[in-house]
């Protein structure tokens, strides 16, 4: 598809057996952190997939969990001997149900519930960030690791990040931290380089999820996280993930979907896109976890899907324009255009900035126009732009002004055709 990256579960020994809640599969119950997951394969298979990936010129990203262990059984019957390396019940904070109004709360009582409690560890204790320390230094050496997702960051003491990074070799870190206060989550760019950007998260799906969206709740949200983070350009940028609702259930509207996937991964930060998203999964038979983590061979890996060959083409569109400006990323996108349906998105410096135009009035809503006006798109008299998903010619008028018509509910991505040249875009 064009991602530069891959991003798998957790590795490590998880609990054993049947709970309350069916079997340790996604990876997140873990028990010891020396043994990997005999379900996911061998050392050397992850070796192996280490070496293809590096091999195709793409990074290999690990997801990790430090705030927890996993126990099947009340919270008084916990045998901590049977966690490794941290077998001392010294190592957790005594158990107590999460308060999430409570900083302290947050960070020392445990998750899950009492059929399988999370023990949570004393992520401020030397004990077990110097265990910490050691373990993910080898990890990251033993398997040719090139970046982490860091589970429930907001769980954790946060000065125990920064000496982590160290141990790991500083590499690209982005954290869960499941809130979506912008100054929250900023904060934590503090700590660790990147962080999941919930606060666009949240307000993006209801904008999209109907026609009545919110589409001025986004744009604030956009404007707070550029004047707020220090980094927006490491921020992850999603729509799914295995914690939230897929958006086909919340809206099962293709066109819906390709708006919602364009600004994913045309948006400030590091674009995500979680498995299924581009076969267009919607999560039968629920709307969270567990229905939101189907298997993607379900799909039959589909190549042909129409959204994954939207995300092709976006994906391929973002790194020409890269590569054309060296100072693309670093340019952080605004809003030049909304209406009650409309949000219209530049980033990009003249001459070879990406106009996004995304709608919310679904394949069913009626076609209309909208005007962009040069002095926010700074586009030129006559100026010819390339729609990348039509592969249609649009001039800009006179005035440098650029009309458009909004057909069947699906976004215009515009781009600068002369700064397509050789790109390979619609025939270039």
């Amino acid at each position: 598809m064009g991602f530069d990256a891959v991003w798998i579960s957790p590795i490590t020994f998880q609990l054993q057996g049947s709970t309350m809640w069916g079997e340790s599969y996604a990876g997140y119950w873990q028990q010891n952190l020396y043994q990997l997951n005999s379900n996911f394969g061998t050392a050397s298979d992850l070796k192996a997939l280490s070496a293809a990936l590096h091999s195709q010129g793409m990074y290999l990203m690990v997801d990790i969990v430090v705030n927890h262990n996993a126990w099947n059984g009340p919270p008084s019957s916990v045998n901590y001997t049977a966690f490794y390396p941290f077998n001392n019940q010294s190592d957790y904070h005594q158990f107590c149900e999460v308060d999430y109004s409570n900083a302290t709360s947050t960070q020392d009582c445990w998750l899950g519930d009492t059929n399988v409690p999370l023990p949570d560890l004393k992520t401020e204790s030397s004990t077990v960030i110097s265990g910490y320390q050691t373990w993910i230094s080898q990890l990251m050496s033993n398997y040719s690791i090139d970046g982490l997702r860091l589970d429930t960051v907001l769980e954790v003491d946060q000065a125990f990040w920064s000496p982590f990074s160290q141990a790991a070799g500083s590499p690209y870190m982005v954290g869960e931290v499941f809130d979506g206060d912008v100054g929250t989550v900023c904060n934590y760019q503090g700590y660790i380089p990147g962080v999941l950007n919930y606060p666009t998260y949240f307000p993006l799906v209801t904008a999209f999820q109907s026609s009545s969206g919110n589409i001025d709740a986004l744009i604030a949200t956009i404007n707070a996280l550029k004047s707020t983070c220090q980094s927006p350009s490491l921020l992850g940028s999603f729509s799914e993930n295995a914690d939230v609702p897929r958006f086909a259930q919340l809206n099962p509207d293709f066109a819906a979907a390709h708006n919602v996937i364009s600004f994913t991964l045309l948006a400030d930060g590091i674009p995500i896109l979680y498995q299924g998203q581009e076969q267009h999964y919607a999560s039968v038979g629920g709307s969270g976890d567990p229905f939101n983590r189907e298997a993607i061979w379900f799909s039959q890996y589909n190549q042909k899907a129409p959204l994954y060959s939207l995300v092709q083409l976006l994906l391929k569109l973002r790194k020409w324009a890269i590569s054309v400006d060296q100072n693309y990323l670093s340019y952080n996108g605004w809003p030049i255009y909304n209406d009650t349906h409309t949000l219209a998105m530049r980033k990009g410096y003249p001459g070879k900035q990406v106009l996004a135009v995304l709608t919310n009035v679904g394949s069913q809503g009626a076609n209309y126009s909208v005007e962009l006006r040069a002095s926010y798109t700074a586009a030129t008299a006559g100026q010819l732009w390339m729609d990348t998903l039509t592969c249609g010619n649009v001039t800009a008028d006179s005035q440098g002004n650029i009309n458009i018509t909004i057909v069947g509910g699906v976004p215009r991505i515009l781009f600068p055709k002369t700064a397509l040249e050789s790109s390979g875009i619609c025939g270039l």
